[in-house]
């Protein structure tokens, strides 16, 4: 295994092609502003490096990168790679990962717009993440234990699976398919609009107008605050352990709550044919 320790690397394909290599405390900037260092690599681990510069890791197959930062000036860090782990690292760059399949990250600080687009089996396990647009057609996302800040979260993508989350969103899970969220708290209006297949079980949801115009929308022992005009035009079955604040035009399926401040029906395109059980 070939080894680089406590080297700057700054030039434009630096470490082009590399095989197997240990990188371990290298920084990754200068002047000469080369992009692309590790592009077409295989098999790296890097450790306690500094990456300043544009798209390190690009066409990269099994990587393991652990104790490292990469700044706001690594635009795109990660693109069209596979098999990768990622550990207590620093990823502030926009677009850090696009593209990618299998790709894991523990206890990492990520602050990175557009955010995990179109890739396959991404995991994510602790930490806290910052970004809109996260995760835009993806198939197959996991969280487990991530607090979560950024508007436009998880539309068009498939297979998305949280627990025990804390999201601070808008406009989540648009047009998602067979999502499923355990034991998370939602903050964060216009929930789940157009999903398929959408469930959510033990959550605390908050915010206004969520989870309309739903098909097979399913909540399980869910509680909900501040959520006016809920289901409007949604296919679903809930039990829900409080009050909801108003549900409107709900166009089929079976709704169990404390009770439902407001029901409004009425002017609606499609026929309302949703029950409404209250349950103390």
């Amino acid at each position: 295994m070939t080894r680089y320790e406590n080297e700057r690397f700054g030039q434009e394909r630096a470490l082009y092609m590399t095989r197997s290599a240990l990188i371990k405390n290298c920084r990754f900037e200068g002047e000469e502003d080369g992009e692309s260092a590790l592009k077409e690599s295989k098999y790296l681990t890097a450790e306690y490096c500094f990456f300043d510069l544009r798209y390190p890791f690009w066409h990269v197959e099994g990587l393991h990168l652990r104790d490292s930062e990469m700044t706001k000036n690594c635009r795109a860090a990660l693109w069209y790679d596979k098999d990768v782990a990622i550990e207590r690292c620093k990823l502030h760059g926009i677009k850090a990962v696009r593209e990618c399949i299998n790709v894991s990250l523990r206890d990492c600080d990520i602050d990175s717009p557009e955010f995990g687009w179109h890739s396959k089996h991404i995991t994510l396990s602790g930490g806290k993440m910052t970004s809109e647009y996260a995760f835009l057609g993806s198939d197959g996302v996991h969280l487990d234990g991530v607090e979560f800040h950024g508007k436009y979260s998880f539309q068009y993508a498939k297979g998305v699976r949280l627990k025990n989350c804390v999201l601070n969103t808008k406009d989540a899970f648009w047009h998602t398919k067979g999502a499923r969220a355990e034991d998370c708290v939602i903050n964060g209006e216009y929930l789940g609009w157009y999903s398929e297949g959408l469930t959510l079980v033990r959550c605390h949801i908050k915010g206004t107008q969520p989870l309309c115009y739903c098909k097979n929308l399913t909540l399980i022992d869910c509680t909900m605050e501040g959520c006016d005009l809920a289901f409007e035009y949604s296919d679903v079955h809930a039990t829900v352990k409080s009050t909801v604040d108003s549900v409107k035009n709900t166009r089929s399926g079976r709704i169990t709550a404390q009770g439902f401040g407001e029901v409004i029906e009425g002017n609606s395109v499609y026929p309302v044919r949703c029950k409404l059980v209250t349950k103390k």
